[in-house]
């Protein structure tokens, strides 16, 4: 593949549309998303239906128009709405690209937003940057020009915040700039906020060795009227700063030169970045995002992104169509989509900084749920991801959370639920401030580290982590020994339904993380602990099967007879092959599901229709491979859900809580949580080894 530098031949663009199945109404489509400040997405059918939007909903636009012999064009964004949509024909979405193709004029336009999103890469993985290029042809030779142009917004929380704007040089690049006035760094913590310190910046590179001519950069609030109505760009503005974005804060627009285009398709690419100082604050002190953590600079930092694009993309071409096609051996059509659509939103909803000494840390924020930071609930069904494509990631979660664990200011035998509210990780706050026992989640917590914390030492080869957090993960355990077989009234994960006591699935996790634990204990050691544990895991798990059973299920609760719920947590009995429970249990169960499908899911219990999509996909890889003539027990339960990515009427990045029925979402959206999906990846060993050893270059 030949590349002139700024001007990349279209192929790997169309090559990447072919990769996935077709996504023809996914719930939303991820366009530039990094981290829970910068995420933009489109929440239509087509890009042309509205403006784009951050992951909350609030508006961000991104304007697309081409100019095509005289007569102007929209392919992103709802305006100027005078100005004619070119017709969108279709939309695919692989792991680290979504490609939108348009027609109009006689010229055909890929749209193609690529982030370079690889997992064992950690300096590109936390390079804040996102391609977006756009290639045309043409039936015989047609003038084209091309308008991006960003609106202020996206450097602010809110339209009333003043921001300042102006223009700089990276080496190769021309680079626009705008933030706010303030820039009150770290400056609150909050659920449906906005980043409103660092900077946005729009970055075009030189044309074959020269720079863009003046008059193809326009930071000003009028780029977008100007171009539609002349193709031109408007003359510096003279304005004001600071300016408010409702008051006409100026827009910053480049002009994309394509000249004629025929049969012969050009591209031309920009570079979409947000980079700020600092990026988490954590037990007081204030971290860098990791890709600054050698004290790299926002000019040198762009450079390299633009340097590294044709290679970049090669890989990203690559690694989505080899983990699409082996998505799609393991689990079929509707798995392998949801998947794909899990990819990016999994990683953006993290903050990816760096420790005093370099270290990396991830943390998650509880999106659309309270705002958490660093949740242990939600590190839990997010880790199948991280486990699955490279367990130093997961490390890089939980350390935060058990170094605030060996603190002395955490007084409690069980382990934390959260470490703030994001961006602010300086202790927890759920439960409040006088919290109790019951108003935390102290079997769930406790029995999600010590499960993670097995497998994933098992897979890094080591026990370094378990070895220095050993104090911590001996208490928990003989806490579970102690109140994990019969949980006493107290929330687990799924706290939206209240207050539960005698939770059967809760159980599960307990009798597993008291193996787990022995597991750990056999890694750093300490044979005689973890055959103690080993046998109590196992007795547990005997009178599990007298408490729990039902006749053709097991029970909710061990005192509800005739209730149901999903008992998602076995699957880990598979993962750890910990062989605590005979597999007539799942197959019990299996078998009762199978009756309780509605048009859109398997409900969570029957208590409610509404279900939660990490948690039902964890229960369908307790199916067995189907045998022939036998039905795909996963299959049918995924087939609802693959229903439901296309049909649902909620326009939301993926929510994780939803109704069965309606398809309606009940609440949640953007979580980290649909990482849990990978569980089905996860459960296949051959092909876990393989993502977790495949080299990067």
């Amino acid at each position: 593949m030949r590349y002139l530098r700024g001007c990349v031949l279209a192929a790997p663009v169309i090559l990447a549309a072919s990769l996935a199945p077709a996504q023809q109404r996914p719930p939303a489509v991820p366009l530039v998303v990094h981290n829970p400040y910068f995420s933009v997405w489109s929440m239509a059918d087509k890009l042309t239906d509205q403006n784009t939007k951050h992951w909350t909903g609030r508006e961000q636009p991104i304007h697309g128009l081409a100019r095509i012999d005289g007569k102007t064009w929209r392919f992103m964004g709802e305006d100027p709405h005078e100005v004619p949509a070119m017709e969108q024909t279709s939309l695919e979405v692989t792991p680290t690209h979504t490609n939108y193709q348009f027609q109009a004029g006689q010229v055909s336009l890929t749209v193609s937003f690529f982030t370079p999103a690889f997992p064992k890469d950690l300096d590109v993985l936390s390079r804040p940057v996102t391609y977006l290029t756009v290639s045309a042809s043409g039936q015989g030779d047609h003038d084209l020009s091309v308008l991006i142009d960003v609106d202020p917004i996206i450097a602010v929380n809110s339209s009333d915040e003043p921001v300042t704007w102006g223009r700089s040089r990276a080496q190769g690049l021309t680079v626009l700039n705008v933030g706010s006035r303030d820039q009150r760094v770290l400056n609150r913590p909050g659920d449906d906020l906005r980043i409103d310190w660092g900077y946005f910046h729009l970055a075009a590179p030189d044309q074959q060795g020269a720079q863009f001519a003046l008059d193809q950069f326009a930071i000003s609030a009028n780029a977008v009227q100007t171009f539609a109505a002349s193709g031109t760009l408007p003359a510096a503005d003279e304005m004001d700063m600071p300016r408010m974005p409702r008051e006409g804060a100026a827009d910053l627009a480049v002009m994309l030169p394509f000249g004629k285009v025929g049969s012969q398709a050009v591209s031309r690419h920009v570079l979409l970045s947000y980079t700020e100082d600092y990026a988490i604050e954590y037990l007081g002190r204030k971290l860098r995002p990791y890709w600054q953590r050698n004290g790299l600079t926002v000019q040198q930092m762009l450079s390299d992104a633009e340097t590294q694009y044709p290679a970049l993309e090669q890989r990203g071409l690559a690694f989505d169509r080899e983990l699409t096609a082996d998505l799609e051996r393991i689990g079929g059509k509707s798995y392998t989509q949801l998947a794909i659509l899990s990819y990016r939103q999994t990683l953006a909803a993290h903050g990816f900084a760096a420790d005093v000494d370099g270290t990396p840390l991830m943390f998650l924020k509880e999106n659309f749920s309270n705002g958490c930071i660093s949740t242990v609930d939600v590190i839990y069904p997010s880790a199948p991801f991280f486990l699955f494509f490279n367990p130093a990631l997961l490390e890089a979660q939980m350390k935060p959370v058990l170094e605030y664990a060996a603190l002395p200011r955490w007084k409690w035998p069980f382990a934390p639920h959260d470490l703030g509210t994001y961006p602010l990780a300086d202790g927890q706050v759920y439960g409040g401030g006088e919290r109790t026992e019951e108003d935390q989640m102290p079997v769930e917590e406790s029995g999600n580290l010590l499960i993670l914390v097995a497998d994933m030492e098992r897979e890094l080869g080591n026990w370094d982590f378990a070895r220095a957090y050993w104090p911590q993960f001996t208490q928990w355990a003989e806490y579970l020994r102690d109140k994990g077989l019969d949980p006493a009234s107290q929330l687990s994960t799924d706290d939206f339904a209240g207050h539960l006591a005698h939770n059967a699935n809760l159980s599960i996790k307990a009798i597993e993380a008291i193996d787990a634990y022995a597991i750990m204990a056999r890694g750093v050691g300490k044979p005689e602990v973890a055959d103690e544990y080993a046998r109590l895991a196992a007795d547990m798990a005997g009178k599990w099967q007298t408490m729990a059973l039902d006749g053709d299920h097991y029970k909710l609760a061990f005192d509800k007879p005739g209730t149901w719920s999903q008992k998602y947590n076995l699957v880990w009995d598979q993962v750890l092959d910990l062989k605590l429970f005979p597999p007539q249990v799942r197959r019990t169960e299996l078998a009762f599901y199978l009756q309780h499908l509605n048009q859109f899911g398997l409900p969570l219990d029957n208590r409610a229709d509404y279900t939660k999509l990490d948690w039902s996909v964890w229960t369908a890889t307790l199916a067995d491979k189907p045998q022939p003539g036998a039905p795909d027990e996963f299959a049918a339960i995924l087939a609802p859900i693959g229903h439901w990515i296309n049909e649902g009427p909620s326009r939301v990045p993926l929510t994780d809580w939803y109704d069965t029925k309606t398809g309606k979402q009940v609440g949640f959206q953007a979580r980290s949580v649909v990482g849990g999906v990978y569980i089905k990846a996860l459960a296949d060993k051959a092909l876990a080894e393989k993502w977790r050893s495949r080299a990067e270059p």
